[in-house]
């Protein structure tokens, strides 16, 4: 067909875990003729999980692309992971879409993962649909979910059918704005009466569709106030407009795995869903004029695409997701990445459906593809025409909050496994791989425990290589908090030269430099000049390691103040080993103490979940700082010893049930308690 920005509909298919994404997506790819037949997740056979470790775990990890064509219109259906560990997918499919799709059981309460995706469309002004799933279970109850939605939303909710029940599974359903029903046949519905005993339910809301159907247009306002109702045609224009200003999210209900209600929610979707092209064009900056700008979604103008996912594999290569913003990317063609300062050559364009990509010449404005096997490009990056450059702005991901530190579980596979976890975290910008300078471990940060496993496990599967994964080290401290003074000597004499050194230092805390600040306060030559750098020298080898944990030793003051010498055997090498065990023996005696980063905190949580939150920090040492509310939600500053808070992130989604964030930055160190010791030498 014939595609355009007009006729095109980029939808994620967004919603908690485990509510039937991927199923729904399976069930529109069947009704359009995409695929033969419906897989199924327990048998790993469906379009969109098609990764080893989601076949393995029957669940989404990674955002999948599928298209179809339904009645002359494209839809590209972003399958996202519903689980909290993969943000980082979800913020790249909401760049490439245009509206959401959120996909909600029927429990009668609003899940984590619904509630959380229609927050983020509101707050980014994503246009989208609500689909209540699992209608054919029992105990399915679709009104006590839709008032949950309705009173968590206030006058944002409108549901467009209802559905026609017969005991606890839905039969059939009622377009509220045609009042026409239908019930479910073997291929598609077919239409009926409808039922005495929704006839006054119908009316109340075909009454309530065409109040707020009005309520987005003037000309549609003066209607109903007129008239006392508006048309079906009329109450659809006012529901898009709606829609498109996300002032209305319309619901509807059905089953994915029955397949049930899908062909209906597919109509709407061509009905209410905004065209590629009616979508608010993308910020980004000209970089001729150095202006910021709206690109908008339109064919006759120089190329502009975005990349918003990359997938590596070792042996096809790097594959670019991209959507076209603007103009026509074409095959054979060089496109400028601002991003790298790199012109590459665009051999290969596919569409995708799942793991299978179909090749094409082109990719037009609006429209979603790959490309395959770019040298300097990834996630993020603009791909424009040379002639017209432009910088999309980048996709902000999720900072990571969870590290684990990094080793090969087989020696001499360092390379393997650290080079394979750097091409994963091209794959996935919510993973990073880190170096801590401090205690030389290699880490791997991203959102959660799964996450990590995950990672851990394509790192096998697509490149061979075993790590393990372990809780980091803490990055501890050392100083003295009193003064002692110690005698150092050293003395060999076995045969041939001697070596001889001694020396008398003063230890104390009150570094200027907060690390290390070495006096020489000898008179008299007790320690001859040429030798005062070696005692120096031994001092600043002997504080990389603290005398109670072996940690560094900072803000400490060394004075010199007296020495002995010898004529002959005094050497630079016996000096260093005398400030060496003076080091030792003074420092013991200085009252020495461990330090503890503490990092501060800044932690975003509903109200509901303050008391819990506190109580734990109490428990890990915490501090609060203060609070604050914002949007509706509780914002927690507080500071806590980041030992306490290695793996903090399980700990508030489990308080939470995934509705808290926190960020964490270091802060600074302080006295740590007898019991830190006691479990550092445990």
């Amino acid at each position: 067909m014939d595609v355009s920005a007009k006729n095109i509909r980029n939808i994620a298919v967004v919603g908690h875990s485990g509510e039937g994404k991927t199923l729904l997506c399976e069930a529109m790819l069947y009704n359009a003729g995409a695929i033969e037949r419906m897989g199924k997740i327990e048998n790993g056979t469906t379009v969109c999980d098609f990764d080893e470790q989601e076949i393995a775990r029957g669940s989404s990890v990674s955002l999948a692309v599928a298209y179809l064509l339904w009645k002359g219109v494209k839809f590209n259906l972003l399958d996202v992971p519903g689980f909290y560990d993969f943000e980082g997918e979800f913020i790249s499919a909401m760049r490439a879409a245009g509206a959401a799709l959120v996909v909600m059981g029927a429990g009668g309460t609003v899940t984590v993962g619904a509630e959380k995706a229609i927050d983020y469309c509101f707050k980014n002004k994503k246009p989208m649909i609500v689909f209540i799933n699992g209608m054919d279970k029992e105990n399915a109850a679709y009104h006590g979910t839709v008032q949950a939605l309705q009173e968590k939303y206030k006058g944002k909710i409108a549901p467009i059918q209802i559905p026609v029940m017969e005991g606890e599974k839905m039969t059939g359903y009622i377009n509220v704005i045609t009042g026409t029903a239908y019930k479910f046949a073997d291929k598609g519905v077919e239409e009926i009466p409808v039922p005495a005993a929704y006839q006054s339910e119908l009316e109340e809301m075909q009454a309530l569709l065409q109040e707020s159907a009005a309520e987005n247009d003037e000309t549609l306002l003066e209607k109903y106030f007129e008239d006392g109702a508006l048309s079906a045609e009329d109450t659809v224009l006012g529901l898009r407009k709606g829609i498109q200003s996300i002032s209305v999210v319309p619901v509807l209900a059905g089953s994915a795995l029955a397949n049930k209600g899908v062909i209906n929610l597919m109509n709407e979707i061509v009905n209410y869903v905004p065209e590629a092209a009616e979508r608010e064009g993308l910020p980004a900056t000209d970089l001729k004029s150095k202006e910021h700008i709206l690109v908008a979604c339109t064919e006759s103008a120089p190329a502009a695409a975005q990349v918003f996912k990359t997938a590596v594999d070792p042996f096809v290569g790097k594959m670019n997701y991209i959507r076209v913003c603007r103009g026509v990317l074409k095959t054979g063609a060089d496109a400028y990445n601002p991003n790298t300062d790199t012109t590459e050559r665009i051999n290969s364009l596919y569409l995708a459906r799942g793991k299978k990509l179909e090749p094409v010449t082109s990719l037009t404005a609006g429209d979603i593809g790959v490309v395959a096997k770019l040298t300097n490009t990834g996630t993020g990056d603009t791909l424009c025409d040379p002639n017209a450059p432009v910088q999309f702005d980048p996709i902000v991901f999720p900072e990571p909050v969870l590290a684990m530190a990094v080793s090969a579980t087989v020696r001499g596979s360092e390379d393997k496994v650290f080079g394979g976890l750097h091409r994963l975290s091209e794959e996935d910008k919510s993973f990073q791989i880190r170096k801590n300078t401090e205690t030389g471990e290699t880490l791997a940060c991203g959102q959660g425990e799964i996450q990590l496993e995950i990672i851990k496990r394509k790192l096998k599967a697509k490149f061979g290589a075993d790590a393990e994964f372990t809780t980091p080290t803490v990055a501890y401290r050392e100083t003295v908090t009193g003064k002692a003074e110690a005698e150092g000597k050293h003395k060999k004499q076995s045969g041939g030269a001697g070596q001889f050194g001694v020396v008398n230092i003063r230890f104390e805390p009150g570094a200027a430099d907060g690390v290390f600040e070495f006096v020489d306060a000898t008179i008299g030559g007790s320690v001859p000049k040429q030798f005062i750098p070696a005692v120096e020298k031994g001092l600043r080898e002997a504080i990389q390691k603290g005398v109670l944990a072996g940690f560094p030793m900072v803000d400490l003051k060394a004075t010199l103040f007296d020495g002995k010498s010898h004529p002959v055997d005094s050497k630079e090498v016996a000096f260093v080993s005398a400030a060496k065990l003076a080091y030792d023996d003074g420092v013991r005696r200085a009252r020495p103490v461990i330090l503890e980063p503490v990092c501060s905190m800044k932690i975003v949580v509903p109200e509901q979940y303050v008391g819990d939150i506190m109580g734990d920090l109490n428990k890990r040492r915490g501090r609060i700082i203060g609070m604050d509310t914002v949007d509706g939600l509780q914002v927690i500053t507080a500071e806590a010893p980041e030992g306490e808070i290695l793996t903090y992130a399980t700990s508030l989604r489990s308080m939470t049930q995934g509705r808290g964030k926190f960020s964490q930055e270091f802060a600074r160190y302080e006295q740590a308690p007898e019991s830190v010791l006691q479990s550092l030498n445990k």
